[in-house]
């Protein structure tokens, strides 16, 4: 299915506490066809929209305060506290060590898309994360991509993937 096609129906919750970013992502997914985006700066204003709208994505920063997108994907996770932990995150950030990337996965962020983003980029992780097929895990403490490392050295994007394949 065409990316244009799958954003006609999805709505995309983008948390960053720089409001610019937020403005520049929102006309990207705009202009890739996504029918609806939400906006806010901070994590307990993210969580608040998760529990009353309903959403299909989360593209967040990393770096935010008081509360971090780290944070913000943990709450995701969480099936005793999340309305909706399955929900696909991509995690955006300067940050582009392993360890950062280790650290990601570990709480269930689906995708990591590295600063500066490019709207080919931001496309083709957007395709990745709602149309591919992702390996899932559901325990009692965590629902969401399975955190297992794998070689994605394939994709065609400047994305790094975080999920496995089963």
């Amino acid at each position: 299915m065409a990316l244009e096609a799958t954003l006609s129906q999805t709505r995309i919750l983008v948390v960053d506490d720089n409001a610019a970013l937020r403005g520049v992502l929102r006309v990207s997914l705009q202009a890739f066809g996504c029918a609806k985006v939400i906006e806010t700066g901070s994590v307990a204003q993210a969580l608040d929209i998760l529990k009353t709208q309903p959403v299909d994505l989360v593209i967040t920063d990393w770096k935010m305060k008081p509360r971090d997108g780290i944070d913000l994907v943990s709450s995701i996770r969480s099936p005793v506290s999340s309305p909706c932990p399955g929900l696909p995150v991509i995690m955006l950030t300067a940050y582009d060590g392993t360890d950062k990337i280790r650290q990601a996965r570990r709480a269930g962020v689906n995708a990591f898309l590295i600063k500066p983003v490019t709207a080919s980029a931001l496309a083709s992780c957007l395709r990745d994360v709602l149309t591919g097929d992702q390996g899932f895990v559901e325990t009692d403490s965590y629902v969401g991509p399975e955190r297992r490392e794998t070689d994605r050295s394939d994709l065609p994007c400047s994305a790094v993937q975080l999920t496995a394949s089963h």
